[in-house]
């Protein structure tokens, strides 16, 4: 029976599948967000760490604040921008919302000198130039900001990836439902169930590598036919 198996397009096709699921799994990103909104949780905490709220609970002193820029930064998670350049535009924002007011909050989120870090803020308001002690604390305010981002935004991609792949799962396994019962109609079985419930849990895992596999399974079975001769 197994040899009776085309193996290469039985892979490809559930890899199809796998793929169409992903696909619906993606068009969710045109309500809301959709799956798009899952790991963006780990980027505002970061973010909400680092930029506070003022004391009445709205956006900080800056014109940009806390809100304005979790929300340019949801706008370019959304749109699937590069995360390097993500992270970018989230150092910058930072950046820009440091003023003498917020020093010591940043500081203690990053692990700097309040009083030199309040010092460098005031000197970038008006321009002065920085001396050396500012000019290191500046350095390492820099370096921990991107560590923390770096941390906030590889956490988020991995919840929206692994979020992505489960959601994909039990739509593929609908569509394998769908289409088997679409080719047998009235004989459609249980046995043709269980071959489309299958079909569908392995279409996400192997959808990334299906065609790989499949030249790999059909370079085997050549080769596997020259040692019989």
């Amino acid at each position: 029976m197994l040899e009776t198996l085309d193996l290469p397009t039985i892979i490809l096709a559930v890899g199809s599948l796998g793929t169409a699921a992903y696909g619906v799994v993606d068009a969710s990103k045109g309500i809301g967000g959709g799956i798009s909104n899952f790991g963006f949780g780990d980027i505002r905490e970061v973010i909400s760490k680092l930029i506070p709220l003022s004391s009445d609970g709205r956006s900080g002193a800056s014109a940009l604040g806390l809100q304005s820029a979790l929300t340019t930064l949801r706008a370019n998670w959304l749109n699937g921008m590069a995360l390097a350049d993500q992270k970018s535009i989230a150092k910058a924002l930072v950046k820009l919302n440091l003023t003498r007011a917020n020093a010591n909050h940043m500081a203690v989120a990053t692990g700097v000198d309040p009083t030199v870090l309040a010092s460098v803020a005031g000197k970038l308001g008006t321009g002065e130039a920085l001396n050396q002690p500012e000019t290191d604390a500046y350095g390492r305010f820099d370096l921990l900001l991107s560590a923390l981002l770096d941390q906030g935004y590889q956490r988020g991609d991995q919840r929206y990836r692994n979020s992505a792949k489960l959601a994909a799962v039990p739509i593929a396994v609908i569509l394998a439902l769908l289409g088997a019962w679409g080719i047998y109609g009235d004989r459609f079985t249980d046995a043709d169930a269980f071959r489309a419930i299958m079909g569908g849990l392995l279409a996400t895992p192997l959808a990334p590598v299906a065609k790989d596999l499949s030249s790999a399974i059909q370079a085997g079975a050549k080769l596997a036919q020259v040692w019989k001769k």
